[in-house]
């Protein structure tokens, strides 16, 4: 096993040139914290990186998943969930700033960097003020790799009682494919239609799928 100059172990190397200094492994190391055994927490973070696919496909790994991996027992993938969860917070605005949905992109890219890169599938809403100002964003349910339930019923309890004038739906598809299917298509047009009877406009819905996303709005669906 390959030891390190003080000076050039992550931490330490964090310290002296900052995080922007270190490559992904260094600081899923630093995140690690330490290794097992005889192996070091860089080789952890290499294996993990390896065994992912990149960051990329890291950021996709369950739980149960990175639990798998040598050396990354529950502790250490509870700490990587968590960075990963916090490094897609700092992408969005805080809900203090009062985002304004202008437009399907403007919503895409607030939802992507959040949901697009779920390992499995989540259902959502945007809930929206009368001058379309966020008052907040929550999942309604989480299903499996290819779906979730969403009942007409709970999506609009949790939008009345967050005083909701307008809703975007949304959903993401782990495929990695944002087309939408054909019960995409019948749950959108139940939900529009429960949206009338409840006096709530459904905006959008928009499908999620890593970097891209598919809107009903854009495409003429809704």
């Amino acid at each position: 096993m390959r030891i390190l100059a003080p000076h050039d172990r992550p931490r330490e190397k964090l310290a002296r040139l900052g995080a922007a200094g270190l490559g992904d492994n260094e600081l899923l190391a630093v995140v690690l914290g330490s290794g097992f055994r005889r192996t070091g927490a860089l080789a952890v973070a290499n294996a993990a990186l390896e065994t992912s696919g990149g960051l990329h496909g890291l950021s996709r790994q369950s739980r149960d998943e990175l639990q798998a991996i040598k050396g990354v027992g529950a502790a250490k993938a509870a700490q990587i969930l968590a960075a990963i969860e916090l490094g897609r917070r700092t992408l969005t605005r805080a809900p203090e700033a009062r985002w304004r949905a202008n437009s399907p992109r403007d919503l895409a890219l607030f939802l992507l960097p959040q949901f697009g890169a779920r390992p499995v599938e989540q259902f959502g809403l945007v809930l929206l003020d009368t001058k379309l100002r966020l008052l907040r964003t929550t999942v309604v349910s989480v299903g499996s790799l290819d779906t979730s339930v969403a009942h007409p019923r709970e999506v609009f309890r949790i939008a009345a009682a967050a005083s909701a004038a307008r809703v975007v739906l949304f959903h993401n598809h782990p495929s990695g494919d944002p087309s939408p299917s054909e019960d995409d298509l019948e749950v959108t047009g139940r939900l529009v239609r429960a949206g009338e009877i409840m006096g709530i406009e459904v905006l959008d819905h928009l499908i999620l799928a890593d970097t891209r996303y598919f809107s009903f709005k854009e495409n003429g669906r809704i």
